[in-house]
């Protein structure tokens, strides 16, 4: 029986951040992933909180040495209606900038960097099966070869992502409170001109017939980007079943999308992801912790998902490692319930921009002053930030805010 310290599921960005920073205070960290880096994964922009993150890990100069897409703050369009957050404008403290990233590079570069530190990853490693009924969690793997193993340590950290690997041996999974919605995507040469549009920004455009319907088109370095829509099942079912047919026609409704993409170069097969939103009953128990999308997804529509995810693993980390050292500590108080808010924070405005009220806000001709800068610090990732009043008491403001600007 193999022995480690702590045994982590992933190396993801909150594998990856969550191992390195484990290294760095002398913990023996053994990483499982199922896949060979660099691989694909959607999820290319990120919040400027994130590079707290990767900074912390001290991965933050190998990051900025890639050359990855500058990113200043969010676009919004809905027909002739135009909003745009500038991060430099946020309410409160923090970073006014980040990188929108071909998430293949990216979390190679994070994992190369822990692999520096000291820390082992074995690729194409499968985790078949999880046993947290002993004094320790013991997992069984097998390699790309077949070959069958155990490992053993004194703590098991789940940064699976969608694979959610914990939530589905440990039956911890429970349905998410959002309605199911899907999404097709893909990268492609978007061919046009240097004016077209703000590269600086993540662009969010809201179908011309269906609110709820939205597209993504994300910027990169190297004069591609990455388009997706997101709409419900009956929504897709409208459309053709092949996946590059399905999104061809849909850019083609959207005026926005439609001009930039006038002259791109689909070169990448379209891919679809059903029913992503998800959730756990608990984000830890007996000898393990949930990290990121393994506990629970919201929606793409604000990029909230890998600054949860590496939050989520250093909040882990800090708690993880004073244990390891001997000392009592409260799971539930100091990790799941102070991660919860932020996560709360980014549910109410995932609600609100589906129920039109987000929408109502960021359009509206009389907005209260002081508003945006409230919310652009949430867009940002400052989601945990109770200084903020948008955070402190997220609906609530929501809801009287919608309320004024449609008065």
């Amino acid at each position: 029986m193999e022995q480690r310290d702590v045994i982590v599921i992933g190396a993801g960005p909150s594998g990856s951040i969550a191992s390195a920073l484990l290294k760095k205070r002398g913990w023996d960290v053994l990483v499982l992933e199922g896949q060979r880096f660099p691989r694909f994964s959607i999820g290319e922009s990120l919040l400027p909180h994130c590079l707290d993150f990767v900074e912390e890990a001290g991965m933050l100069s190998a990051v900025e040495s890639v050359g990855f897409q500058f990113k200043n703050g969010a676009a919004f369009l809905r027909g002739d209606e135009y909003g745009a957050f500038d991060f430099s404008q946020k309410f409160g403290d923090g970073r006014d900038s980040t990188f929108q990233v071909a998430r293949a590079t990216f979390d190679k570069v994070l994992a190369d960097e822990a692999e520096k530190l000291g820390v082992e990853i074995r690729y194409e490693t499968r985790v078949t099966a999880v046993d947290v009924s002993g004094d320790k969690p013991r997992v069984r793997a097998v390699d790309v070869t077949g070959k069958e193993y155990e490992a053993e340590g004194k703590f098991l950290l789940d940064a699976s992502g969608f694979a959610r690997v914990l939530p589905k041996l440990l039956d911890l999974e429970t349905p998410s409170p959002f309605a199911p919605r899907n999404a097709v995507f893909t990268q492609v040469a978007d061919g046009s001109a240097p004016d077209a549009f703000d590269r600086d920004k993540v662009q969010i455009a809201i179908h011309p017939h269906n609110r709820d319907v939205w597209y993504w088109l994300i910027p990169f370095s190297n004069g591609r980007v990455s388009i997706g829509c997101a709409a419900t099942p009956e929504f897709f079912a409208k459309y053709p079943e092949q996946l590059d047919d399905r999104l061809k026609a849909l850019v083609k409704e959207e005026p926005f999308m439609a001009r930039v993409l006038t002259n791109a170069v689909w070169d990448t097969p379209v891919r679809g992801m059903s029913g992503y939103s998800a959730n756990v009953k608990s984000m830890h128990g007996k000898g393990f912790a949930l990290l990121g999308n393994a506990a629970e997804f919201l929606d793409p529509i604000f990029s909230s998902g890998i600054t949860i995810a590496m939050r989520s693993s250093s909040m882990a980390v800090r708690v993880l490692d004073r244990q390891l050292r001997g000392e009592t500590v409260d799971w539930t108080n100091e990790f799941e319930r102070p991660l919860r808010k932020g996560v709360d924070t980014f549910r109410a405005y995932v609600k609100a921009w589906y129920d039109g009220r987000f929408q109502d806000i960021m359009f509206a001709k009389n907005q209260p002053a002081g508003i945006r800068g409230m919310i652009c610090a949430i867009l940002a990732g400052y989601a945990w930030d109770e200084s903020n009043p948008f955070v402190a008491e997220a609906e609530r403001r929501l809801d009287m805010v919608a309320k004024l600007c449609a008065a």
